[in-house]
């Protein structure tokens, strides 16, 4: 009867949460609950100290103190108490993967530059992601410890994707069990289960009905033969591409199937260019800071060049020609990871300080794999300079959507005839690939002609002529 009592009395809501506001947070011992009821009585009497105990879902009337102490000691209370976890409180946040750019949408996890258990700070990368055009920094939201790595090195990754959990307290991560890994329970079978799967099976098998017996079926299509390849090597090693030597890979072979390339030469007397950067480059680094180099020079000419020949400044879009009024000139860099092409913008309003200034910031940061996405953005025509690893001659394939690019080649002294007589000169050959459907030859090779006049001869630019 009492235990009767007892549930129905304890299933009611108000006791319930009446009995969870009384009672404190802890639980007691036979020692404590003894202390407790004396205390009770010194203060309310045994009959109302009976009462108390009653309301609380206990079934005593006015009984001596014994017996609510035998009570209490054989059913003490007991209490749920509840703990949120760090998450809940703000002490995780998830690492993310930031917008990389309106061209694009995803790219390759690389690798991690911190590991669980490191602390970090705000804004510290923590992982870099590999695009098609540059490497992107993954930075830490908040200062703490990286508690857990959630994607792994070579997944693909969109903005918004969460590779990283970090804790602000630096404690221990509270993860579920379930979380964690499957418990066994789970995961096994249990064997009456097993028995009653095992002894179903025979049910399943039923004998085969009598049909009509179908057709046969046809045999399976010989393989076409393929060409023989050879058995793979020991010393063979199998590396995927990365994701930017595929993006080269893809816009180079679609220049090729889009434009009607055609390349055009010449050659270029340095003699002029190389005496002004002997003549000057003590003075103009003590004035500027950077050294006087030759693609200043070049970049200048092209841009004389560029404003003569404005239709080679243009690219076909369509059915339309774009004009360009800007001259943004692309330098073409290589890195150990693959082609990039840093854009020097508004050139034109640009002298031979601010050139080499920003050629040298732009080539540091595409060998440190720094460079953002509007660093390589747009560009209306591309200086390629094979000549810094020896390249004597080549034809350069333009970079889409530009219309044409400028190959520069390594310099050599050769014989030349000067003025009735063979002296030895530093020549270096040029050459120009260019869309064939937007520019002529006329055009093209009006436009290296200039290049060559001016980068022998440097005063036409002082002079406009």
């Amino acid at each position: 009867m009492w235990a009767v009592s007892r549930r129905r009395v304890s299933s009611s809501s108000v006791l319930g949460q009446s009995f969870r506001i009384t009672r404190p947070s802890r639980c007691y011992s036979s020692s404590s609950n003894e202390a407790y009821a004396k205390t009770l009585v010194s203060r309310k009497g045994t009959s109302q100290v009976a009462g108390i105990v009653g309301s609380l879902g206990f079934p005593f009337g006015p009984r001596p103190l014994r017996d609510v102490i035998s009570f209490v000691q054989r059913y003490p209370p007991i209490f749920v108490r509840t703990r949120s976890f760090s998450a809940d409180s703000g002490e995780l946040v998830d690492a993310v993967v930031p917008f990389m750019g309106e061209s694009i949408t995803d790219g390759t996890l690389a690798s991690f530059l911190k590991h669980p258990g490191d602390r970090v700070e705000v804004d510290e990368p923590i992982a870099q992601i590999e695009t098609d055009k540059v490497t992107i920094d993954v930075s830490s939201p908040e200062a703490g410890v990286l508690e857990q790595l959630v994607a792994k090195v070579g997944d693909t990754v969109e903005p918004g994707t969460k590779i990283a959990v970090i804790s602000k307290s630096g404690g221990v991560t509270h993860v579920a069990p379930s979380e964690d890994k499957p418990s066994k329970e789970a995961s096994e079978p249990c064997p009456a289960k097993a028995k009653k799967v095992e002894t179903k099976k025979p049910k399943a098998e039923t004998p085969p009905s009598k049909e009509k017996p179908t057709a046969p079926s046809l045999p399976p299509p010989k393989p076409s033969a393929k060409e023989p390849q050879l058995p793979p090597k020991e010393r063979d090693r199998r590396v995927p591409m990365t994701r930017l030597r595929k993006r080269v890979a893809t816009r180079l072979k679609d220049s090729q199937n889009t434009f009607a390339m055609l390349t055009t030469f010449n050659e270029v007397d340095m003699t002029s260019l190389m005496q002004l950067r002997s003549d000057y480059k003590d003075a103009f680094f003590k004035k500027h800071g950077v050294k006087l180099g030759l693609m200043s020079g070049f970049v200048k000419a092209a841009v004389s060049a560029l404003q003569n020949q404005p239709i080679v400044n243009a690219v076909i879009d369509g059915d339309d020609i774009i004009y360009r009024d800007y001259i943004d000139i692309s330098i073409a860099v290589g890195t150990p990871k693959g082609l990039v092409v840093p854009v020097i913008r508004n050139a034109d309003r640009m002298n031979f300080a601010e050139i080499e200034k920003g050629i040298n910031i732009l080539a540091k940061k595409a060998n440190d794999g720094s460079l953002s996405i509007d660093e390589m953005a747009g560009g209306s025509f591309t200086i390629s300079n094979g000549g810094v690893y020896g390249s004597l001659l080549s034809t350069p394939i333009i970079n889409p959507p530009q219309s044409a690019i400028l190959g520069m080649h390594s310099i050599v002294s050769r014989p030349m005839v000067v003025s009735g007589e063979v002296v030895p000169r530093p020549m270096m050959y040029i050459a120009l690939t260019y869309d064939h459907r937007l520019i002529d030859g006329r055009e093209a090779v009006f436009f290296l002609r200039r290049i060559k006049d001016v980068v022998e001869d440097p005063r036409r630019l002082l002079l406009d002529v």
